[in-house]
């Protein structure tokens, strides 16, 4: 058996960087394009989640270090408990969580103003299959939202979350921008909004 020997070794220098993948920007599409080519598919990329119990500081740190909008707020087991986005962060939603609640902005937790997963709406990818970037867009428009998550299902049935369509790539991609208005959804929200 052939000996080998072991791989010179040296002390880390200071200010090192690490490498991470080339920033490929994705096609330019059209209104016409299949949906998928907009779809961030977590078969091919790494979905960036957070824990429900760290800060909302901290959620936003994390999103900028990613270069996100969006976190998956997941638990142990990588059940996602809802989602939060970079709005959320700086929105009335903190706010009104340190307001309701009489704490100092550190101890918002994201599990405070997470939008919960009993209130996130998704598409199934069979819908995404066989539609086109048009109707992702009028998706959004319709909705008042910035994202639209996307679902498939495993072997056994249950749902697992597939991908997201962010209206930020969207724009990239068509190369004109995507505006969404934000919709109340609810009596509070609606209050909320007519109080401001």
């Amino acid at each position: 058996m052939r000996q080998y020997s072991a791989l010179p070794q040296r002390p880390l220098r200071p200010r090192t960087r690490f490498q991470s993948p080339g920033h490929v920007l994705p096609p330019r599409v059209t209104l016409e394009d299949p949906a998928v080519a907009v779809m961030t598919d977590f078969q091919k990329v790494t979905a960036f989640t957070i824990d429900p119990d760290v800060s909302v500081d901290t959620a936003a740190r994390v999103m900028r270090r990613r270069n996100v909008h969006l976190l998956l707020v997941v638990n142990v087991e990588n059940h996602v408990l809802g989602i939060i986005t970079s709005n959320d962060l700086v929105g009335e939603k903190t706010l009104q969580c340190i307001s309701a609640r009489g704490i100092a902005r550190e101890d918002a937790l994201v599990r405070d103003i997470m939008t919960p997963e009993a209130r996130l709406e998704v598409i199934s990818i069979e819908d995404v299959l066989h539609a086109h970037v048009g109707h992702v867009v009028a998706t959004l428009k319709a909705t008042g939202r910035r994202h639209a998550a996307v679902v498939d299902e495993d072997a056994s049935g249950h749902q697992i979350l597939r991908g997201l369509f962010a209206a930020s790539q969207l724009a990239r991609q068509l190369g004109e921008p995507v505006e969404t208005t934000e919709i109340a959804r609810n009596f509070a929200e609606i209050s909320v909004a007519l109080k401001a």
